[in-house]
C-alpha cells in the first residue's frame, strides 16, 4: 500500500516542480494558443513540454489517488462483512 502513497506524492512533487519552472521560465508565454505578439520558439517549446509534464503528473496523481480510495474502500467493506 505504501508503493500507491509514493507515486502519488512523486507525481505531486513533479506537478509543483514543472507549475514552478513553468512560471518561473515562461511565465508570459502561450503553450498553443493565439499570442498577441510574437513569440520565440524556444520559449513556446519550453511551455510546451512544462504543460505536458504537469498533465501527466496530475493525471497519474489522480489515478494513484483514486486507487488507492478504491482498496481503502474494499478493505473496509472486507472488514463489515
Amino acid at each position: 500500500m505504501s508503493a500507491g502513497w509514493k507515486v502519488f506524492w512523486l507525481s505531486a512533487v513533479v506537478l509543483a516542480v514543472a507549475l514552478g519552472l513553468a512560471h518561473l521560465l515562461v511565465p508570459d508565454v502561450v503553450a498553443v494558443g493565439y499570442a498577441d505578439e510574437p513569440q520565440p520558439s524556444w520559449a513556446v517549446l519550453t511551455a510546451f513540454l512544462l504543460r505536458a509534464i504537469e498533465l501527466i503528473a496530475a493525471w497519474v496523481a489522480v489515478i494513484a489517488l483514486s486507487i488507492q480510495a478504491g482498496m481503502w474502500l474494499r478493505r473496509t467493506l472486507r472488514r463489515a462483512e
